[in-house]
């Protein structure tokens, strides 16, 4: 029987787990057991309108992993509640938390990327602290009468236009970029879209502007140093800029400067035998849902082919980038390469943020 373990247990370590699963019947006697620190899984797509008290309850964003496998048996599925602490590929262990040491003979890497701020943008380690750091900042935006967001990427813009259409103008909200423009790598049409909308719910957007260190106050507020010299006071302080793979289990000759890991045409580690990564861990394409799932489609039938004994297919990586977004709940905008999307489409299409296909995510019926 092969054995094969999945470090991660996000949209790219789950869907795959599933989709082998759902092929066991052309792969001979396997077993894959899913690592993850997380007893749920997190809907982190919808993390912006999250934050909004009372927008989305916890049902909505979290799931329980073990309950979406339950229909497979214990001889071809297991859980581990536990974190990635180390690797030996030459003796094809993974080490976890615990003491303890998985065997593989096929293993997948797919522990995702982490926020550098405090927000649960993505999972923060495990649920509960997810949950305890989603609660928390909920409870910020209550009282805050301030609230300054920085960077002014597609997670900044949304978090942004959700709160400023939650609140009006009962709350200023102020959104930092530290370009010429916000959303400064799609086309000029989806920028200039974006900043009228967020003028429209009255966001202040401050542009070609840095934070460059953040203080706590006596009195629990928040001083914000700028590029510019300036300073700002704000009740509640939210940078959304940078995302980190989680990869510090990984050996250093396996990750690129960045800490992604290295992988080649076929996904697979390079210099790692019978390894894989995919998802935001990994340094191929973009960090996105949407590329997430075409990696995690295309390995699994790649893994059926091998242990077939046939030749795994190259990964063709996506010559055309596609982003669209949520701008309270009448707005939005995105585009498909240099193209921009009508909004009507990403605002009917974004509209419930797809929250209703976290269920069918978690219990693999999407797949």
């Amino acid at each position: 029987m092969k054995h094969i373990v999945i470090i991660g247990g996000s949209y790219a370590g789950i869907s795959t787990a599933h989709r082998i699963l759902k092929q066991a019947a052309k792969t001979g006697p396997l077993k894959i057991t899913l690592v993850s620190p997380n007893t749920h899984f997190y809907w982190s797509m919808a993390s912006p309108r999250g934050l909004v008290p009372g927008q989305l309850a916890d049902e909505k964003l979290f799931q329980p992993i073990t309950a979406g496998f339950s229909k497979y048996p214990a001889t071809q599925f297991k859980f581990i509640l536990a974190k990635a602490e180390s690797l030996d590929v030459e003796a094809k262990t993974v080490g976890i938390s615990g003491n303890q040491t998985l065997d593989y003979d096929y293993l997948i890497l797919a522990t995702g990327s982490h926020t550098k701020g405090e927000a649960p943008f993505k999972g923060l380690g495990t649920t509960e602290e997810t949950k305890d750091a989603l609660h928390d900042i909920q409870a910020q935006v209550a009282e805050a009468k301030t609230i300054i967001i920085a960077g002014a990427g597609v997670t900044g813009v949304e978090a942004a236009g959700e709160l400023a259409f939650e609140y009006g103008r009962a709350k200023e909200v102020i959104l930092i970029a530290s370009g010429p423009t916000i959303l400064e790598y799609s086309p000029a049409s989806v920028s200039k879209y974006a900043l009228k909308a967020l003028e429209t719910l009255k966001v202040e957007v401050r542009l070609e502007t840095k934070v460059m260190d953040s203080a706590q106050l006596p009195d629990g507020r928040k001083e914000l140093t700028l590029s510019s010299g300036g300073k700002l006071t704000t009740d509640m302080y939210i940078p959304t800029f940078g995302l980190t793979p989680n990869s510090s289990y990984l050996p250093a000759t396996y990750l690129n400067a960045n800490g992604s890991v290295m992988v080649d045409q076929y996904l697979r580690v390079k210099g790692a035998k019978d390894v894989w990564a995919i998802g935001d861990v990994s340094d191929v394409e973009s960090w996105q849902f949407i590329t997430c799932d075409r990696q995690s489609t295309h390995l699994a039938k790649n893994m059926v082919s091998i242990m077939n004994h046939k030749p795994p297919v190259p990964y063709k990586v996506a010559s055309s980038r596609f982003m669209g977004l949520q701008i309270g709940k009448k707005a939005g905008t995105g585009h498909f390469g240099n193209i921009k999307v009508p909004s009507f489409i990403i605002i009917r299409a974004r509209k419930t943020l797809f929250v209703e296909k976290m269920g069918p995510t978690v219990n693999g019926s999407l797949f």
